[in-house]
């Protein structure tokens, strides 16, 4: 495992964060109580950036078990990082078959196990559930999300999708639906939790990627990928309800936490688009690093970070001023992001 190191921090307020504590020089790497944290998949380097989102630095970095993690989940106690190990390709396309999942203790900064499917799935994005407890994950080979339970990294289920390459999931509020974004086929699949049984398939385009759920769960938003617009779907009548025009092509999405945004990384452009969920407008047009991928709003709803693989860098944008007021240098190809609460 492969470790960097910042100097330590003992009481720090900047970029308007709430006070938080650090470990003292000489103390033990592990983490602090108070201590929240940003981790980011680095894809290029097969590691885990663990971010101080104080400092706006890389504080250290885990070397994970296969090649390559895309994503990444944070337990709801903000102790524990789950990054599958999908493969060395893309989706989509042939490659390497990943059948396991890096459980990381992020006070120790180490691999402490590995869930281990039962066979090659290519299991990429990794969601815990908002009721259950339980992680659920898709695993493309198996047009399934595969559910783990945490407490014994065992697989306890599965909920078919219908349909191929499904490749991100995103969860109602309720935790009542799964929405998966299926690239290939270019559908969302709605999956019922608790019976564990595909709902509808959705048609939307010839290819989509990423998915989101509005924080009032009446609708989900993917992307096309050859036409520069966002699919609103209806939750109600799982049917498009309506088409955003986008200045490029858009992909990783989240809304606001006050439902009134919604954030679309357009990755072509080298921005981050704002929809007004309201007038269905774009609203702002926010420069960032090249290839934006992946979009997370902080809990306090006043920053969100942007990963943008192609520079090594996440973007933190102030979502007041809706401005890039900083970049983190992060490894190659940074990817997928989750938020480590403090506890």
């Amino acid at each position: 495992m492969m470790i960097t190191r910042a100097s330590s921090i003992l009481l720090v307020v900047a970029m308007g964060f709430p006070l938080l504590a650090f470990a003292a020089p000489g103390r033990s790497s592990a983490r602090s109580s108070g201590h929240a944290l940003l981790v980011v998949d680095n894809k290029g380097n097969h590691t885990l950036g663990i971010v101080d989102p104080v400092t706006g630095r890389e504080i250290a970095t885990v070397e994970e078990t296969g090649v390559t993690g895309h994503e990444v989940a944070v337990s709801p106690d903000g102790r524990t990082a789950y990054v599958p190990i999908y493969g060395n390709s893309g989706v989509g396309h042939p490659g390497s078959n990943g059948r396991t999942i890096d459980v990381i203790d992020l006070a120790s900064r180490k691999v402490v196990s590995t869930i281990t499917l039962d066979r090659a799935l290519r299991p990429h994005c990794p969601k815990f559930s908002p009721t259950d407890g339980l992680l659920y994950v898709s695993t493309e080979l198996a047009d399934a999300i595969t559910i783990i339970d945490p407490k014994t990294n065992k697989v306890v289920g599965s909920i078919p999708t219908g349909q191929s390459e499904s490749h991100m999931l995103a969860f109602s509020h309720d935790g009542r639906r799964i929405y998966t974004a299926n690239v290939g086929p270019g559908t969302v699949s709605v999956l019922d939790v608790a019976a564990r049984k595909t709902l509808a398939v959705i048609p939307i385009c010839k290819e989509t990627q990423r998915i989101a759920v509005s924080m009032d769960d009446r609708y989900a938003f993917t992307s096309d990928q050859h036409s520069p617009r966002l699919a609103v779907i209806d939750t109600a009548t799982n049917k498009v309800e309506r088409w955003v025009e986008l200045p490029g092509i858009g992909y990783g999405t989240a809304p606001t936490l006050d439902g009134r945004y919604l954030l679309v990384a357009v990755i072509n452009k080298n921005k981050v688009a704002v929809v007004d969920l309201k007038t269905w407008k774009v609203v702002h047009l926010i420069d960032v690093p090249a290839a934006p991928q992946e979009v997370l709003v902080r809990p306090d709803d006043r920053i969100a970070y942007v990963s943008c693989d192609r520079s090594k860098q996440v973007a933190v944008i102030n979502l007041r001023t809706w401005k890039a007021e900083k970049l983190i240098n992060t490894g190659p190809v940074s990817d997928g992001l989750a938020w480590a609460s403090a506890r």
